[in-house]
C-alpha cells in the first residue's frame, strides 16, 4: 500500500531501524541492533537534577526480582507524583536503556518520581511473567511511596506500544486485586488485542518499523502459541475485557498508518462508554515508532501531548 506520511517524516523512512521478525533468530538480531541503536542516541541532558538509580524490587510468587530504575527529582521537597513506566518492544524487545532518554525527560520536565520497569521478555517468558513483573513493580512503587517521596493520592502508570498493553493489563490488575489505587494511566499507541481483525490491522502489513506479520509474532510469542484463541486472559489482551468500569482517567494515543490504530481506538472508546474520563489522539500521517524522528513537528508535538497529559493526570502543581 502507499501512505500519506508526514512530509517532514519522508525523509528519514530509509534510515530508520529496519524491524522484520519471521523467527527467533531474526529476534535475536534485532535486540542486538537495539542495544547499538541505543549506544548511538544523543543523552539527553536534564535542566534539573535528577537522582537516577537502579534497584530489584520483589517479583511475583516464584519469580525472580524485578529491575527497575528510579528517576527522583534532587531537588524536591515534600511528596510528588509518581509514575510507574512499562517500556515498548512488541513484549520481546527494549530494556531500561533503550527507553532511558524518553524516561529521564518526563521525569525532569514534570519533577515527579518515575519507576521505569525492566520486566521479562518474551519468548524466554511468555504471559503472564511480563505483565506480572509489571504489577509487582507497581505494588512495590505503592508500598514504598512516602520512602520514594511519592503521594500516594498522585499514582499513576504509562508505556507505550507494547508496554501501553501492559499498561492496560496492569491497571485491569490492580482493580480486580484491590489495589493499588492509581489516578491516571497513559496508553500510548497501545498493543492490546491478540486477534489481529481490525481494519488497520488487516491491511496495514508493510509500514515501517511494526506491520501485521510483526504484530503476529509478538502475539505469539507473548502468548506461547497462536493468537486470536478463545482462552487469552484480557490481562495479556485488554481489548478482550468484557468490563471497564473503575479504571483511572486515561489517555490514549494512536498513529494514522499503524496497525495497532484501530484497537487503541476502539478501547478508547469503550472506556469512554465505561464511564471512564478518556482523552484519545490520534496524530495524522505518522506510523508506529515515528517519534523516533524527534525533530519533525507531529513528533514534538506528540511528546508535548504526553508530558501535557501526565501533567494533568498526576495532578502536578509545580513547575521543576
Amino acid at each position: 500500500m502507499s501512505y500519506n506520511v508526514d512530509p517532514e517524516l519522508l525523509p528519514w523512512l530509509d534510515m530508520l531501524p529496519k524491524v522484520a521478525l519471521p523467527d527467533y533468530e531474526a529476534l535475536q538480531a534485532a535486540r542486538s541492533e537495539q542495544s547499538q541503536l541505543a549506544d548511538m542516541m544523543p543523552p539527553y541532558e536534564p535542566t534539573n537534577p535528577v537522582d537516577i538509580r537502579d534497584v530489584t524490587v520483589p517479583g511475583p510468587s516464584d519469580s525472580p526480582d524485578v529491575p527497575v530504575r528510579i528517576y527522583s527529582p534532587a531537588n524536591r521537597e515534600g511528596l510528588v507524583p509518581g509514575l510507574v513506566y512499562i517500556h515498548g518492544g512488541g513484549f520481546i524487545l527494549g530494556d531500561l536503556d533503550t527507553f532511558h532518554a524518553h524516561v529521564l525527560r518526563i521525569a525532569d520536565e514534570l519533577g515527579i518520581v518515575v519507576v521505569s520497569v525492566d520486566y521479562r521478555l518474551a519468548p524466554e517468558h511468555p504471559f503472564p511473567a511480563p505483565v506480572e513483573d509489571c504489577y509487582a513493580a507497581l505494588k512495590w512503587t505503592a508500598e514504598k511511596a512516602d520512602e520514594l517521596g511519592i503521594d500516594p493520592a498522585r499514582l499513576g502508570i504509562g508505556g507505550e506500544s507494547a508496554g501501553g498493553g501492559l499498561t492496560a493489563g496492569t491497571v485491569l490488575m490492580a482493580r480486580d486485586r484491590g489495589g493499588p489505587e492509581l489516578c491516571f494511566q497513559f496508553l500510548g499507541i497501545p498493543e492490546i488485542d491478540d486477534r489481529l481483525t481490525t481494519e488497520s490491522m488487516t491491511d496495514y502489513v508493510d509500514t515501517p518499523i511494526w506491520n501485521r506479520p510483526n504484530a503476529i509474532y509478538s502475539w505469539t510469542a507473548y502468548l506461547g502459541g497462536e493468537p486470536g484463541g478463545d482462552d487469552v486472559s484480557p490481562y495479556a489482551a485488554p481489548a478482550r475485557a468484557t468490563d471497564l468500569s473503575g479504571l483511572p482517567p486515561t489517555f490514549v494515543s494512536t498513529c494514522q498508518f499503524d496497525p495497532l490504530r484501530d484497537e487503541g481506538v476502539e478501547y478508547a472508546r469503550r472506556l469512554s462508554h465505561a464511564g471512564v474520563p478518556t482523552e484519545l489522539r490520534l496524530y495524522p500521517g505518522t506510523f508506529h515508532g515515528s517519534s523516533l524522528v524527534a525533530s519533525a513537528a507531529i513528533s514534538v508535538r506528540m511528546f508535548e501531548d504526553e508530558v501535557e497529559a501526565l501533567r494533568r493526570g498526576l495532578k502536578v502543581t509545580e513547575s521543576p
